[in-house]
């Protein structure tokens, strides 16, 4: 008559190494993209409450200039308009060459 301790072990090695596998293959998967897909929310998040900040942010500097600055708003418009401006030209002449395709 067979020993019923050892019909148990190999269901108890095969349940471990079936187990051992699916963690393996979590781990190398689904793992990585969890991590990836934090951080495309994290950073999406990140881009909307800059957006929303930097536009919050201006519209007061253009109200703080308008009571400090005498005359009409448009003064405010074009000084504004100017910086923004120089600042594109200065990151534009920054920017990395393009070589032409010969």
């Amino acid at each position: 008559m067979p020993d019923s301790g050892t019909g148990s072990d190999w269901t108890v090695q095969a349940a471990d190494t079936i187990e051992s596998v699916v963690v393996a293959v979590r781990s190398k998967t689904t793992d990585p993209l969890v991590g990836i897909s934090r951080w495309v929310v994290y950073g999406t998040l990140a881009a909307i409450v800059g957006l929303v900040a930097a536009t919050v942010a201006i519209i007061g500097l253009v109200r703080v200039l308008d009571v400090v600055l005498p005359g009409q708003v448009w003064v405010v418009y074009v000084i504004l308009g100017g910086i923004f401006t120089t600042t594109g030209l200065v990151l534009w002449s920054r920017r990395p060459k393009r070589h032409a395709a010969d």
